[in-house]
């Protein structure tokens, strides 16, 4: 990918309007999977998570992009939502079914980064570093929310970068996971009071559609 492509998605990054700052752990530049995964958590807190998979697609088909790359992407996300439901079993005062529902996702999620790290080890890649992270809730509803928009927004992730990945078996891997990030997102749609399933189909959105989008986030 070019310098000034990826200038291009680095504009759209924006995370803070999601509830969550992303910080390189290295302290050196900002990986590609960072810049991806912010653009991601913006488009689908501003434009909501029908925005995310479209962006992703057309992200990834400018070119240059293997399945480590992918598997990166997708161990960013891991992380992310790995890290946020760890602190959530400290901070969030859960009771009932959210309170056995947290600990849970965070096993769930943990499995995620370990499988993927494997993944991209056994294809000879590195992973990606894990950035640090800062979740801007105060309350359990506003947990929830964060949530609610972290898990729809992973899986349209899944699904927008499904198309680019070349090997059956990563594809496979990868739709294990989609899988069960769906179910995650169910959950705490209905833990919200909203409905985890209002349409048969997610409707995606042309290349048109999306560069007009996220036009005010291009510098």
């Amino acid at each position: 990918m070019s310098q000034e492509k990826l200038a291009d998605i680095e504009g759209l990054a924006h995370p803070e309007l999601a509830g969550v700052t992303i910080e390189d752990e290295s302290g050196g530049d900002i990986s590609r999977s960072d810049v991806l995964l912010k653009g991601a958590l913006a488009a689908g807190a501003v434009y909501g998570t029908l925005m995310v998979a479209p962006f992703v697609r057309s992200a990834f088909a400018m070119g240059g992009t293997s399945d480590v790359d992918i598997l990166n992407f997708a161990l960013t996300l891991e992380y992310l939502e790995s890290t946020f439901y760890e602190e959530a079993m400290k901070k969030v005062k859960a009771t009932g079914e959210l309170k056995k529902l947290i600990p849970l996702l965070a096993m769930d999620e943990k499995q995620h980064v370990e499988a993927l790290e494997g993944t991209i080890k056994k294809l000879g890649g590195k992973p990606v570093a894990k950035p640090k992270f800062d979740f801007e809730y105060n309350s359990t509803p506003e947990f929830l929310k964060l949530a609610e928009t972290f898990e729809n927004t992973g899986v349209s992730a899944y699904n927008g970068a499904g198309p680019a990945i070349k090997s059956k078996e990563v594809l496979g891997a990868a739709g294990s996971i989609v899988q069960v990030e769906a179910r995650h997102a169910a959950a705490i749609a209905l833990q919200n009071g909203t409905e985890p399933a209002p349409s048969a189909f997610d409707a995606p959105l042309d290349e048109k559609q999306v560069l007009k989008a996220v036009e005010p986030f291009i510098a």
